[in-house]
């Protein structure tokens, strides 16, 4: 199926539930994988430094949902609107949308083989504006301070997630997706992931959480969005799911 590309631009970007223009905001957002309708009208919105946990069984449709906002080659994003800061980035291909402050860590990583940490870090600022200092990521990530010159790819598990991590923050990144950044961790290197990912709140980042730990990720967050099949099933507080027994247990399979 050859899916057009269809643009809807409206005059201002969304609003939050307060009435205050959203700092981001995806609405409508439908995604396709070849004849598949893998995202299916998703919306929401989010408030500067908000931690979003972006929930759902397997296969229903979140990764998707963050290669859409992040305007990645595939799923292909046929309509909807994102919106970062108050600019438009629907129908902008994806290093525009890298450029305006979106920065996508997959899961896979993706740490360049061949290179030491540093200059994997060193990569990251050519290609783009530049973000935080080594130096300050050294202080939030010590260990890649302690095997800088270490080829990536020779690192733990836990350490090359950390890496993937900091080279979206040797960035000028203002949201930060991240897919998966606990899987195959030991739980005390997710500890070390969670505290830094709240320092990154701290900093006024706005981040989306994709994590099939839903209570790691609910607790790490703000508010929360629940998928089922490409559709928005919940969209509230991060506390409200980890009191709600029947969101747990229908939609997360807790």
């Amino acid at each position: 199926m050859n899916v057009q590309t269809i643009e809807r631009p409206r005059a201002a970007a969304p609003s939050t539930a307060s009435g205050e223009r959203a700092y981001f905001a995806c609405r409508g957002l439908d995604a396709y994988y070849g004849d598949s309708y893998i995202v299916q009208q998703v919306s929401f919105a989010l408030e500067k430094g908000q931690i979003l946990a972006l929930l759902g069984r397997n296969g229903a449709g979140k990764t998707s949902t963050l290669r859409a906002i992040a305007r990645a080659s595939s799923p292909h994003l046929a309509r909807g609107e994102v919106w970062l800061d108050g600019v438009a980035l629907h129908g902008k291909p994806n290093y525009v949308a890298a450029q305006a402050g979106i920065q996508l860590v997959q899961e896979d990583r993706r740490i360049i083989p061949g290179l030491t940490v540093e200059q994997n870090l060193q990569l990251a600022t050519i290609t783009g504006k530049k973000g935080w200092s080594f130096e300050r990521i050294y202080q939030l990530f010590p260990r890649l301070a302690e095997r800088r010159k270490q080829e990536g790819v020779t690192m733990s598990g836990g350490e090359q997630q950390m890496l993937a991590i900091a080279r979206a923050l040797a960035r000028d990144v203002k949201l930060l997706l991240l897919d998966e950044p606990y899987e195959g961790l030991a739980p005390v290197v997710r500890q070390d992931i969670a505290k830094a990912l709240m320092e990154v709140r701290a900093a006024g980042i706005t981040s989306i959480i994709v994590e099939q730990n839903a209570v790691a990720a609910l607790k790490l967050s703000d508010r929360a969005v629940i998928l089922d099949t490409g559709e928005v099933v919940f969209d509230g507080s991060a506390e409200e799911v980890l009191g709600n027994d029947d969101l747990m247990h229908r939609y997360l399979a807790i």
